[in-house]
């Protein structure tokens, strides 16, 4: 007996699978195998079923799981006519079934034939007999598929290993029971084995793969012969089974666990199957998931079995484990891309350890060998790395492992850790240096090493200067106390050697001689002044460091700076007297400086005295006081700063000055210098020449301290200042412009030079000024827009005031009076008063009213002027004032202006024909004839076509109306053109109109 599974437990399978009878199946995989509405029993059925249905064998590390009772089940019993087909090979059990029923139709023949007695009654016996030995041999011969199989499963079940399988052992079977491998139950009992070898062989939960496992079920697969769809059933199978106990637990964890192995199932499916199982293998359809959901689960199984062949790598690598990697990456088919990643990590990590052993040996204090432990250990990783660099350049390059190259632990642990990098980096090149010079196998391997590390140039570079500057300072030390370099030839060439032995920039070395001579200078000058001997041993330093006397100057004013800055400040303060000029002279002679040395000092704290009151200038909130400080700045240059310039420059400004009087000497109180300020105001003419012939200083000026826009800013506002007082909100309207002979004009010039201004600069500024003065006086004058001959008189007055051009001053006039002109246009356009009448008076009278109006304006005032002239009522048009000479006053495109022109003119036409009918029929006689002119002016300016109108009689009553207003043939003609009547009904209307004024006539003479 044999039972049928339903269809849709196996998607992939054509027709359905005969199982046997329940002995042949075991009633925990039966119960797995049920049609999908089993699922709606018990839940303790249910939960009995999922315990049961995950066979497993423990499996170790050879090449196949052992065999246990458990993985296929137990060997089945056969007994009665299944023990019989058992034994009887298939010539016997066809012999024995020919003599069954012949010995059953020849038993029915005698038996009939002994008790009936008749032909007939043996006949029906032997009938009788012959059908039940039938239905026996039929028994027997049915029930052989069903013994095959069992006796497969026991064979199965027997052998110790199930890769020990062949399929010649499963072909001997068929053989032996003459069935075939295809038959229904046969092949049922192949699924079923092969089902319970494949869920042994996946490894449950969380446990990865071991890597054999494909390799062991295609093996088993091969010796089975069974097909692939069939095979492929029992992948999909045990997926449901996997997916239904996922659904149906609670337990996160499991839920996890039972992804994982429905991962592994996909994975290890896809490389049984290879190319065929994207039709062999409905993942997609049957579970509901996607190809990236597939892929991930392909992706994630080959990287876990790569990355633990990865982890049995070490340092000593070969050509043969690089290949085995790379067949396995095939193998397990991972990307090239992904490969590459995980080989570079495994690497990194490799060198990582090392890195983490050198730190340790370097830093830690219990170390005994220390920094050679920690060069040893770094030593460790150029060799990997130089072995992969062969290896990666080799001729077997292409069939290594993707990843094959250099090392680097960037993107690791030690990725952001520079710091550390840096600490084992110094601690090589130090190591590098130790013999005093640097090889250059070490220069070749600390390259590496920052290509290992990931340090930038400029890392390297300082770390590179820092231990060469070191290791530069201690050999130079040497040949100095040695007098090795005093006795060379040649220093430069000394030192230059010393830089190439130890690869170091002679810039930087230049640097290293200025920072020791620094060092030097700063310890002679503890006490305030050089000796001889200290002068001599500096220029012994100087002439053995190669230095060049700039730059022993510059290192002079650095370090004498400070000492002569404040000295120089003190003799400042008190107004540069004899005093100070005593100690500013023994400074510098003691301190060694040169003139320009001594100059460039004294600068620096000139210039700041100089900030100080521009900074009273900007902070003072009273003008007065801001001013006052720009003029205390000018006597301070004037008195102080200058005869300090010259002192330093040994020029004398005054002959007398090495003999001081005693007012000089005593120090200046604030009223000497209040009551100095106030002489200097308004000084008499003598003074003020004198004080004009004084020379006064230039080169210590702000002009690389303050920016030129706010120098310019503060020239500007003093001057604003002497031209209106403290109201800065005054307008320039009367000022007085400095002269020559003013000391105004004096503190001028002085704040000028003082802040660095050029004359042109300052003269620009002036001239602005005055530009502004004379345009808001002259607004004054003008502010009627006339131009009379006294008013011509007051602006030359203030021409000649302002020092400007005639031909500028004209200019601001005519751009004042085109302002006033163009507010009185603007004006009247706002209140629609610029019609076509005043545009034509204005530009008589030289007034340009494009230049003051946009475009939009202009174009209204045209649609507008048009307006005027077709609503004007006397039929009188001008074309060329229409489309040349307005267009020419509002600087209109001619073209744009026709547009226009047509497009008023018909539309004003249309309007005008109803116009007129409507005054017909009123009998407004005068309006309409005023109307009718209106019509002629616009076809004047745009002709156009014939009226229209339903009722003739009205266009005649409108021709005979105008005619009566006498108006010109061509007038007429053309409105009986306009009005579409012929020559015969005009004639006719002529003389209607004619007969109406001589009967006229004749009542007018009969009444006289």
């Amino acid at each position: 007996m044999t039972t049928t599974v339903p269809a849709n437990i196996c998607y992939s399978s054509p027709r359905p699978i005969l199982l046997p009878t329940s002995t042949l199946f075991p009633n925990r995989l039966l119960s797995t195998l049920r049609p999908s509405s089993s699922l709606h029993s018990t839940a303790t059925r249910r939960r009995r079923r999922l315990r049961i249905s995950n066979p497993r064998c423990s499996s170790s590390a050879s090449a196949s799981p052992a065999a246990a009772p458990s993985l296929f089940g137990d060997k089945k019993e056969l007994s009665g006519i299944h023990a019989l087909a058992d034994r009887l090979p298939p010539p016997a059990r066809y012999a024995t079934s020919a003599v069954v029923l012949a010995a059953a139709v020849a038993a029915g023949y005698g038996l009939g034939l002994r008790i009936v007695g008749t032909r007939t009654a043996a006949l029906g016996a032997a009938a009788a007999l012959g059908a039940a030995g039938s239905a026996a041999v039929y028994a027997l011969n049915s029930c052989v598929p069903d013994v095959a199989a069992a006796n497969l499963h026991n064979f199965v079940v027997g052998v110790d290993d199930p890769l020990s399988l062949s399929n010649a052992d499963i072909e001997a079977i068929a053989v032996r029971f003459g069935v075939s491998k295809q038959d229904e139950v046969f092949v049922a009992e192949l699924s079923h084995l092969y089902f319970r070898y494949l869920s042994s062989v996946l490894p449950p939960g969380d446990e990865s793969l071991k890597g054999n496992e494909v390799d062991s079920i295609l093996k088993f697969k091969s010796a089975l012969g069974i097909d692939d769809p069939e095979a492929a059933s029992m992948h999909i199978e045990l997926g449901r089974r996997i997916f239904r106990e996922r659904l149906e637990t609670g337990d996160k964890d499991a839920n996890s666990q039972q992804l994982r192995a429905f991962q592994k199932l996909i994975y290890v499916s896809t490389l049984v199957f290879g190319e065929a199982s994207t039709f062999l293998l409905p993942w997609k359809r049957v579970f509901n998931i996607t190809d990236a959901q597939v892929d991930l689960a392909i992706r994630a199984n080959a990287q876990r079995l790569y990355s633990a062949k990865l982890n049995e790598i070490g340092r000593d690598l070969d050509v043969k484990q690089l290949v085995e990697l790379k067949q396995y990456q095939l193998s397990y088919h991972l990307s090239d891309e992904l490969a590459e990643g995980m080989f570079k990590d495994r690497i990194r990590k490799l060198a990582e350890e090392n890195i983490s052993v050198a730190l340790d040996k370097l830093t830690s204090r219990a170390s005994t060998g220390g920094a050679k432990d920690a060069i040893h250990e770094l030593n460790k990783i150029l060799v990997l790395n130089n072995s992969l660099l062969s290896l990666g350049k080799g001729p077997d390059a292409s069939r290594l492992a993707c990843g094959v190259g250099p090392v680097s632990v960037v993107g690791g642990e030690y990725g952001k850790r520079t710091g550390d990098l840096k600490l084992l980096y110094r601690a090589y090149f130090e190591d590098a240096l130790s013999g005093g010079f640097i090889d250059e196998n070490k220069v070749a391997d600390m390259n590496q090493l920052k290509h290992i590390f990931g340090l930038g140039e400029q890392e390297v570079e300082a770390i590179a200067l820092d231990v060469t500057s070191k290791a530069y300072r201690r050999q130079l030390s040497q040949a100095v106390s040695s007098g090795e370099l005093e006795a060379a030839d040649s220093k430069a060439v000394f030192l230059q050697n010393l830089c190439d032995r130890l690869l170091l920039d002679p810039e930087k070395a230049s640097k290293i001689h200025e920072e020791i001579y620094r060092q030097k200078l700063q310890h002679y000058i503890a006490d305030k002044e050089l000796s001889d001997e200290e002068v001599a041993a500096l220029l012994r330093l100087q002439v053995m460091l190669c230095l060049h006397q700039k730059t022993v100057e510059a290192i002079h004013a650095e370090i004498f700076g400070s000492v002569f800055e404040k000295v120089v400040k003190d003799a400042l303060g008190n107004g540069y007297n004899h005093i100070g000029q005593v100690s500013v002279r023994k400074a510098a002679h003691g301190l060694r400086l040169t003139r320009e040395s001594a100059l460039s000092i004294a600068s620096k704290a000139v210039k700041k005295i100089f900030m100080n009151y521009i900074k009273k200038f900007a902070e003072a909130e009273d003008p007065s006081k801001s001013v006052r400080a720009l003029e205390e700045l000018v006597v301070f240059n004037r008195e102080v700063v200058t005869k300090f310039v010259a002192d330093i420059k040994g020029e004398s400004t005054d002959p007398k000055s090495e003999e001081p009087d005693e007012e000089e000497e005593k120090p200046e109180t604030e009223g000497t210098w209040d009551s100095l300020l106030e002489r200097l105001k308004n000084p008499s003419l003598k003074v003020l020449k004198q004080i004009q012939s004084t020379p006064v200083q230039t080169e210590i000026t702000l002009r690389d301290d303050i920016p030129e826009r706010q120098r310019r800013e503060i020239y500007k506002r003093y001057f604003l200042h002497c031209l209106v007082g403290d109201d800065k909100e005054k307008k320039l309207i009367g000022v007085e412009f400095p002269e020559e002979e003013d000391m105004t004009y004096y503190s001028l010039n002085q704040i000028g030079k003082i802040l660095g201004l050029s004359e042109k600069v300052c003269g620009d500024i002036w001239r602005t000024l005055a530009e502004q003065a004379f345009r808001q006086e002259a607004e004054e004058i003008l502010a009627d827009g006339q131009l009379t001959k006294p008013k011509m008189n007051l602006l030359k007055q203030v021409q000649e005031k302002t020092s400007l051009s005639p031909e500028y001053t004209q200019k601001v006039i005519k751009d004042i009076r085109k302002s006033k002109v163009a507010d009185a246009i603007k004006t009247a356009v706002r209140h629609g008063k610029l019609g076509i009448k005043k545009i034509r008076e204005l530009k008589k009278s030289g007034v340009d009213v494009a230049s003051m109006l946009p475009l939009g304006v202009r174009e209204h005032l045209f649609r507008k002027a048009l307006d005027e002239i077709f609503s004007s009522g006397t039929g009188e048009v001008d074309v060329q004032e229409l489309y040349e000479t307005i267009p020419s006053y509002l600087s209109i495109d001619p073209d744009k202006a026709k547009v226009v022109v047509n497009e008023r003119a018909q539309a004003r036409l249309a309007s005008l024909q109803i116009q007129a009918l409507a005054l017909l029929r009123q009998g407004n006689t005068a309006k309409l004839v005023s109307t009718l002119n209106d019509i002629l002016a616009c076809d004047k300016a745009s002709p156009a076509e014939p009226f229209s109108w339903d009722v003739p009689q009205e266009l005649s009553d409108l021709y005979v109306t105008y005619m009566k207003s006498d108006p010109t043939l061509e007038k007429l003609k053309r409105l009986q053109f306009l009005l579409g009547i012929n020559d015969m009904a005009a004639a006719a209307l002529r003389g209607v109109i004619d007969r109406e004024r001589a009967l006229t006539n004749e009542e007018e003479e009969f009444v006289f």
